[in-house]
């Protein structure tokens, strides 16, 4: 059974940083293409940042361009996203996603991800 738990959410104040994890169990992901996004109180879920199965092409949301970095490391199935400068806006439930297909590109659409885990609560206070 394949599951994606992300962990490392949690309280923080504006300007302070986390680092979120998405580990993988129950097939490697190493050949895929991996997400995150974002539920944010009252809002549709929307895009962050997604990593190829490489790390060698990303793509970010403007509204953390500059901010946040998504990074990967195949050998731990996990996905992480570093997560600095944080504003109260960025409160939301964090979600990872993976892709079935192998040696893919960078996807920003949600349809297109296979895989959810269930969210990780972050929550910045100004």
């Amino acid at each position: 059974q394949v599951q994606l738990v992300e962990s490392g959410g949690g309280l923080v104040q504006a300007g302070g940083s986390l680092r979120l994890s998405c580990a993988a169990s129950g097939r490697t992901f190493s050949r895929n293409t991996m997400g995150w996004f974002r539920r944010a109180p009252g809002k549709e879920r929307e895009f962050v940042a997604t990593i190829n199965w490489s790390g060698g092409s990303t793509s970010y949301a403007d509204s953390v361009k500059g901010r946040f970095t998504i990074s990967r490391d195949n050998a731990k199935n996990t996905v992480y996203l570093q997560m600095n400068s944080l504003k109260p806006e960025d409160t939301a439930v964090y979600y990872c996603a993976a892709d079935r297909e192998s040696y893919g590109g960078v996807i920003t659409t949600e349809a297109l991800y296979d895989y959810w885990g269930q969210g990780t609560q972050v929550t910045v206070s100004s």
